[in-house]
């Protein structure tokens, strides 16, 4: 009896979707022991094809059809369950079957979700390094380097934010459009950027604006690319100068670039390609990591290049954004959620975990070095 209802279980088709994951798990083998399969035949080829054909569907879209799963999502696993326990006393005298079925459909579900990780995202962490890529070479720093950095992009900020009118009653930044508007900007200044390095080129959907965007801000994260939709969802409640860079970051991440401190340096190389608007909030992306970084080797310099070379205009930016994160910090959501990044981070060999973002600061400096010999 036991044996006849395994068979009328696992007979069925829906029984081969099981064989997504482990092809996740063979090409996530694969990739941990080869970087050369991974850039050049896996990221640059089987992954910017998939991305792109999943992006052409979701894009049509003009909402993230990532957050509308999300928001679904509860209902959908309710749903599920009732109706699993409604077969179920319906059935009595075959339970065992049903019961197997639920399995079988919980597997064969989160066996989808992990052949798209695999393949949209975890394998990319194994790729080249973004550096050997631009051709750039990482080397040890002096606190005088950092400080060259810090005064050369602040000089840069405080030339930009001169051609900038919009502002508000506070004299703070505004975004001179809409957010959808900013998106096509983003689009255009990726297509820029992939005409100067063909790695970077490709098809880019429009970011999207996420509409619970003041309760991401809650969890202190910005933006969420999600490989199940291809789709970079951005937060766009923080403040303005922040959200350009913030949606550069998460297409980069559509190129398969998932490492966060390269996806910082890209968004960063992006913005630089687009509009006085883009290239602002490049600029300070840029900005705050390396002013961050100067401020705790030595506090004295970054005085010195926050009085004298930030404007009054840039510097208003900057204690306003900090005044919008003080109010989400230390809170439980935050907290939990900066566990979980960190925990997610570190299982896929980020090994300082969220700290990563902040290595941008060294490809940053390794580019400047070699500006200026």
């Amino acid at each position: 009896m036991k044996s006849d209802t395994l068979k009328r279980v696992f007979l069925r088709k829906r029984t081969l979707i099981l064989i997504l994951p482990v092809l996740g798990l063979i090409l996530m083998g694969i990739a941990k022991k080869s970087s050369y399969f991974t850039e050049m035949i896996f990221a640059r080829h089987i992954f910017k094809l998939l991305s792109q054909a999943i992006a052409l569907i979701t894009g049509i879209f003009p909402f993230s059809v990532a957050e509308v799963m999300i928001i679904l999502c509860p209902f959908l696993v309710i749903a599920l369950i009732i109706g699993f326990i409604v077969k179920l006393v319906k059935n009595r005298h075959d339970w065992m079957l049903w019961v197997l079925t639920f399995i079988l459909n919980a597997a064969c579900m989160a066996g989808v979700v992990y052949f798209f990780y695999a393949f949209g995202c975890g394998a990319n962490y194994y790729r080249y390094q973004v550096a050997d890529i631009v051709g750039l070479k990482i080397t040890e720093s002096t606190k005088e380097e950092l400080y060259g950095l810090t005064i050369e992009l602040a000089d840069k900020a405080t030339e930009l934010r001169d051609q900038i009118t919009t502002e508000d009653e506070e004299g703070a930044y505004v975004l001179p459009y809409s957010d959808r508007q900013l998106a096509k900007e983003a689009k255009k200044a990726f297509k820029a950027l992939g005409k100067k390095n063909s790695v970077f080129a490709g098809l880019y959907p429009a970011p999207k604006s996420v509409m619970l965007s003041k309760m991401m801000s809650k969890t202190e994260i910005t933006g969420i690319y999600t490989c199940w939709t291809m789709e970079a969802n951005v937060d766009v409640d923080i403040p303005d100068y922040s959200i350009g860079s913030t949606m550069c970051h998460e297409l980069s991440h559509l190129r398969g670039f998932i490492r966060e401190d390269e996806a910082n340096y890209i968004s960063y190389l992006a913005c630089l390609e687009g509009d006085v608007d883009l290239q602002y909030s490049g600029v300070m992306l840029a900005l705050i990591y390396t002013g961050n970084a100067l401020a705790g080797k030595d506090s004295d310099l970054y005085a010195d290049a926050w009085y004298n070379h930030y404007s009054p205009e840039v510097r208003v930016d900057l204690i306003k954004g900090s005044e919008y994160w003080k109010q989400f910090e230390n809170t439980k959501v935050s907290e939990v959620t900066e566990q979980l990044n960190d925990t997610y981070l570190k299982a896929n060999d980020q090994e300082d975990g969220t700290e990563s973002y902040g290595r941008v600061v060294d490809l940053l400096l390794a580019e400047y070095k070699q500006r200026n010999n």
